[in-house]
């Protein structure tokens, strides 16, 4: 996103990141995650029914490895047995966790996923075979084929045993972006590092050793670490071990990073299987920006808890400044008339701000020097439709509670970006463009539907107090994602050939069987020195 530049009344700038994940992370990390956790729970749940029958592929290694078809046209198609370790080139500059999704309870996420009713359908269908595309030859591969002493699928070892126990999926920074994330398991148990050796054992077609961590920070074993590439079906997985730990990545470096890192200690809170933390330094100026104004601490965590056969949010949990910056009030009917019920992504603060905000006032607050500047409680909302071609203009407003302030936000927001403004249902309106107005428009005067619209349980949720509430339109915004990502490697924004009017079969009934998903809404309230955690959702 290209967010209007503030001006020097707005926030003190955040120092200048070393590299991060894309902007957009910023606003969606809360729709990311359910992405992730669909990720994780899909690669856990699919073991309870056995392996299914893996598509046709292409290639003799490929369909050996699926078909069962005997021992011996497995392991003729392997490739030689590793022989002289390489040298990893490890990158030079320090590496961070920047987002990362703790695990709390496979177990349960893996046995409520495979009684989902939604999955277990989509499983059947394109969407979940394109989905899993060519791995499921290597998770449905036996070992039996492989000639190795366990005995199933591949998938059964990987979730049964090496991610049995509580593990983490981590993304990091540094000057060498995988852009794929390593898998940490920290205190595997004897029975899976006995596993691991056996899976070794068969599958290891090469083999890297690191003499150091990234940047020279962590702890090396004096032999170095041992890094090994599994091929299966013509799918590589890098995997490595030490006496306390397994990582899993799809790049040597990303396993390295999780080689590197300090000892995990999963140990859940109360009522929470699944947890998304991040750290905002990593992720760049804007995730800097957006806790500072907040007066949020690192540690901010997105909690989410299986009910029955479902992933439903717990809310928001972490510590907060000494002098918080957030106050705690329901989400007005106003600003609920203003969001249209289609919008993918809402987040949602009560800020307390200088009761002006004129740059001395604000230069005052943002220093911490501002304790005697009179203040006032504003309902902030940010609304966003991520796209899924990055061809394709922003679409993100600013949804302000005081229209009084009309003019000193046109000061703070006048860098390069033009935004289009207007005053709607008693908020002040920042839009990236005139559609994006123009849906607001239609939705506070009535004209299509809105979040009063909304299911009852998510208008209750939004309804109840709380200091930041982040709402995200499942449905919706993987819908849109995929058939954006769909059109964009058909007809590109910029080709001169209109787009045909529909998309293929498979893709409107993806798209359709996607837009099912419900509604999920995360609320931390301000109370003492932390945020309360609450969930919501359809």
């Amino acid at each position: 996103m290209n967010p209007p530049s503030p001006s020097p009344g707005a926030p003190p700038p955040a120092p200048s990141p070393k590299g991060g994940p894309p902007r957009a992370l910023l606003v969606g990390i809360g729709a990311a995650v359910l992405v992730v956790v669909a990720l994780v729970a899909f690669l856990l749940g699919r073991g309870t029914s056995g392996p299914a029958k893996a598509p046709d592929a292409q290639g003799p290694s490929a369909s050996s490895g699926a078909s069962g078809s005997g021992q011996g046209s497995v392991l003729q198609a392997l490739p030689p047995a590793p022989g002289k370790p390489g040298q990893l080139e490890v990158p030079t500059e320090p590496v961070r966790p920047a987002v990362w999704v703790d695990v709390y309870a496979p177990g349960k996420v893996r046995e409520a996923l495979a009684g989902n009713p939604w999955l277990k359908e989509q499983l059947q269908k394109p969407l979940g075979k394109g989905f899993v595309g060519g791995w499921a030859a290597f998770l449905d591969t036996r070992g039996e084929e492989l000639g190795g002493s366990f005995k199933g699928a591949v998938f059964d070892i990987m979730a049964g045993q090496f991610l049995a126990a509580p593990f983490r999926m981590v993304w990091y920074s540094g000057e060498y972006r995988a852009g794929t994330p390593a898998i940490i398991v920290p205190e595997p148990g004897n029975a899976t590092m006995a596993a691991f050796d056996s899976m070794s054992g068969v599958v290891r077609r090469s083999v890297l050793v690191a003499s150091s961590c990234p940047g020279g920070e962590g702890e090396v074993p004096s032999e170095g670490f041992t890094l090994q590439r599994w091929l299966i079906a013509e799918q590589s997985l890098w995997a490595a071990r030490t006496d306390d730990k397994l990582v899993f990545g799809r790049h040597p470096a990303v396993v390295l990073q999780g080689l590197c890192e300090l000892h995990l200690d999963l140990e859940p809170p109360q009522g929470v299987d699944v947890e998304l933390g991040f750290a905002p330094e990593p992720l760049g100026r804007e995730a800097q920006l957006l806790t500072h104004v907040m007066g949020v601490a690192n540690g901010i965590r997105l909690q989410f808890a299986v009910e029955g056969n479902r992933l439903v949010g717990r809310g928001i949990s972490g510590p907060v400044a000494d002098e918080p910056r957030l106050d705690s009030a329901p989400l007005s009917d106003e600003l609920l008339k203003l969001v249209p019920e289609e919008t993918p992504v809402l987040l949602a603060l009560q800020l307390k701000l200088p009761e002006q905000l004129d740059r001395d006032s604000l230069k005052a607050f943002w220093s911490g020097k501002g304790s005697a500047v009179p203040l006032r409680t504003r309902q902030v909302a940010m609304v966003w439709t991520p796209r899924g071609d990055p061809a394709l203009p922003t679409e993100v407003a600013l949804l302000w509670g005081r229209p009084e302030d009309a003019a000193a936000l046109g000061q703070l927001f006048s860098g390069p970006n033009a935004m289009q403004s207007a005053t709607l249902c008693g908020h002040h309106v920042l839009a990236s463009t005139q559609d994006v107005l123009a849906r607001l428009r239609k939705a506070c005067e009535g004209k299509g539907p809105n979040m009063l619209n909304a299911a009852s349980p998510v208008v209750q949720g939004l309804r109840a107090p709380g200091s930041v509430s982040f709402g995200v339109n499942t449905g919706r915004l993987l819908g849109m994602l995929m058939a954006d990502g769909y059109w964009s490697q058909v007809t590109p924004v910029d080709s001169s050939k209109p787009r045909p009017r529909a998309a293929p079969p498979e893709i409107e009934e993806a798209r359709r069987d996607l837009e099912t998903l419900p509604y999920m809404g995360l609320r931390g309230t301000v109370d003492g020195s932390r945020l309360v955690p609450g969930g919501f959702g359809s």
